[in-house]
């Protein structure tokens, strides 16, 4: 396994990062895993030295933090050997106060989030989205507060616009607060849309990029269909990617990718991930796995250095996108 540092931070974290969001309750979404068809992922990773886990307490409400945090403490080496990052911001539940990224709020799921995945500490906690209706102040103040009592080592956020995220920056600098050391931002080879603005504020502040979707939700994978989305329980029933992707364009993407897997004999996946790792900025795509391939083709990916050639040719079917993942 490879390891790198975290931005400017000196957190080092695997090359490859696994995301949970597919263990948790059907209940939840149909295509997640139960955790007997869980744990066997938590440890195929835990074995290929991953040491980086990402999981949010929307998850299956709850169920991720807790699956992963039993499986880590079953299979994983000592705690202070891992990387377990969180989010907060989604809603918890009916009341108002359980959702966004008041100080209220965020003091009361990072205790949820800790008890449910059985640690002490996260490593990384990261606000899921912007909260427009929250003052930035309040949520630094709260975050740099989390820090300071010990309940987080770093902090980090996921998708918003550029001026946000540079508006964050630019106050917790001005109040001396804990700076965020992460963006979990939405992008891959069919949407690239955060090349225009993000990425490059990302690199300028040292701020490491740990994209979500690299595979653009199986999308790359070849196996979807536009008629009738695919065969997949995924493809068939995950709404959010179904509004996401699926322009001609995207599929014009995935051709040019299944070719130069064809050519190179591997698979889909190798292909993209390969292509994301060898983005600037870029520190660990989170990925998911429901079969071992995933993981195998997640490890091979960090062998696989695409020719300048390649690079070129997986980027010209692009076409823009509207802002996806930020909402």
């Amino acid at each position: 396994m490879q390891f790198v540092n975290l931005g400017s931070s000196g957190l080092k974290v695997s090359r490859i990062c696994l995301g949970a969001m597919t263990y948790g309750s059907k209940r939840w979404r149909e295509w997640v895993l139960e955790e007997e068809e869980s744990r066997p992922f938590i440890r195929r990773a835990v074995e290929l030295g991953i040491n980086f886990f990402d999981t949010a307490d929307v998850y299956s409400h709850g169920v991720s933090e807790e699956i992963l945090g039993r499986a880590l403490k079953d299979f994983g080496p000592p705690r202070d050997r891992l990387v377990i990052a969180t989010k907060v911001f989604s809603p918890m539940g009916d009341d108002p106060n359980l959702r966004g990224l008041s100080r209220k709020h965020i003091l009361h799921s990072i205790d949820d989030s800790l008890r449910r995945l059985g640690v002490d500490y996260v490593d990384l906690y990261q606000i899921h989205r912007f909260d427009y209706h929250t003052p930035i102040r309040e949520t630094l103040e709260a975050l740099d507060q989390v820090v300071r009592s010990g309940k987080a080592r770093y902090i980090g956020a996921s998708s918003m616009f550029a001026w946000q995220f540079a508006r964050m920056l630019y106050t917790s600098d001005q109040l001396g607060l804990a700076r965020f050391v992460a963006m979990q931002n939405h992008y891959n080879l069919i949407y690239r849309e955060e090349e225009r603005e993000m990425n490059p504020l990302c690199r300028e502040e040292g701020v490491g990029l740990i994209p979500w979707s690299p595979l653009a939700r199986g999308f790359l994978m070849g196996n979807r269909r536009k008629e009738d989305f695919g065969e997949t329980v995924r493809s068939r029933t995950d709404e959010y990617a179904q509004r996401m992707y699926y322009q001609d364009s995207d599929f014009a993407v995935v051709d040019r990718v299944t070719e130069i897997a064809r050519r190179r004999e591997v698979s889909n996946a190798q292909v993209a991930l390969a292509w994301v790792l060898a983005q600037p900025g870029v520190t660990s795509p989170i990925i998911g796995a429901s079969r071992m391939q995933h993981l195998d083709d997640a490890m091979a990916s960090l062998q696989l250095k695409l020719e300048e050639g390649e690079l070129k040719a997986l980027a010209e079917p692009y076409q823009p996108h509207r802002v996806l993942g930020h909402f």
